[in-house]
């Protein structure tokens, strides 16, 4: 090959412009490398410190996790806007933000659903429709909330795993927070024998449900009298406790073990499901008998017999 062909002597220039070029911002590129070093260690500096001034300012814990995270995103959005412009001494002000208008754009697309549950995040975090330690339940999910993150929801469920839910699902689907407010009822269907006095059963019963230990006087329990069954007159006991699951379900148990005791002692027969079963002689009755003898034998005969 002639190196003194043009194309390779402008292909040469090309390569030693480019050489040129990198050994000349290699410097620059270095000391842009060592902000990034520096901007890891300063952002968690700086969470640490907001961490520390939001637990001292903020009441709210979902607050204060909104800050300290706001602050880490800034602490490295700053580090690397600074990096690039040591990097490239003649990028301008103007430059970044029309870099950063067309890279939000192109960002946007390929990364909508990250947006989306970051956008979401900020907004649980302000509006609060839940909080850090409340019981909830989404979709098929129940569970505590244990972290509310800019991008997704970490929920302990009642088995001991954990669940991280995306905010977008959280900000756009119906959520049943459980402990929302002081108290919460729960509802226990009971039945009695048709020979069992009525207000005698809502007595004994109001009296058994107010002398369990978590039952609350105020909201005060109830004994409704909700139908008539096939066996037994259906009752439901309503009664009320503090709303976290594992008082619920334990009471839920003390207020059966008291209503059967109750029972016993006011001697209140509980009933099993009773049944009238009718046994028939189906050969009475034409609907299940053949055809008689008469129209059989009449019948012609099939051919090949």
């Amino acid at each position: 090959m002639n190196p003194s062909n043009p194309l390779i002597q402008e292909i040469q220039a090309s390569l030693l412009g480019l050489v040129g070029e990198g050994i000349r911002l290699l410097p620059s590129i270095l000391m842009a490398l060592t902000i990034l070093a520096i901007t890891s260690y300063a952002a968690k500096a700086v969470r640490q410190v907001v961490a520390v001034a939001a637990d001292r300012a903020l009441q709210n814990r979902s607050l204060r996790s909104l800050a300290v995270q706001i602050s880490y995103v800034s602490a490295w959005v700053v580090g690397i806007v600074t990096s690039c412009v040591v990097a490239f001494p003649g990028l301008g002000l103007g430059d970044i933000i029309g870099l950063l208008g067309l890279g939000s754009v192109a960002i946007g697309f390929a990364f909508q659903d990250i947006f989306k549950n970051f956008l979401a995040g900020i907004l649980l975090l302000l509006q609060q429709p839940f909080r850090i330690g409340d019981q909830i339940v989404i979709n098929s999910y129940e569970g505590t909330v244990e972290e509310i993150k800019i991008r997704a929801t970490r929920i302990r469920t009642y088995d001991g795993e954990i669940v991280v839910m995306p905010n977008s699902l959280l900000f756009t689907n119906p959520v049943q927070v459980r402990t929302a407010l002081p108290h919460r009822r729960t509802d226990l269907a009971i039945s009695v024998d048709y020979n069992t006095p009525l207000p005698t059963a809502i007595e004994t019963l109001l009296s058994a449900l107010k002398n369990v230990k978590d039952v609350l006087e105020e909201p005060a329990p109830e004994i409704d009298v909700v139908s008539f069954g096939d066996s037994a007159v259906d009752l439901m006991a309503r009664f009320w406790t503090t709303p976290q699951q594992v008082v619920v379900r334990r009471t839920s148990t003390q207020v059966m073990i008291a209503l059967k005791q109750a029972c016993d002692r006011a001697n209140i027969v509980i009933p099993y499901p009773i049944r009238t079963v009718y046994h028939f002689d189906q050969t009475k009755y034409e609907d299940f008998m053949p055809r008689e003898r008469s129209q059989i034998a009449a019948e012609p005969p099939l051919k090949g017999r």
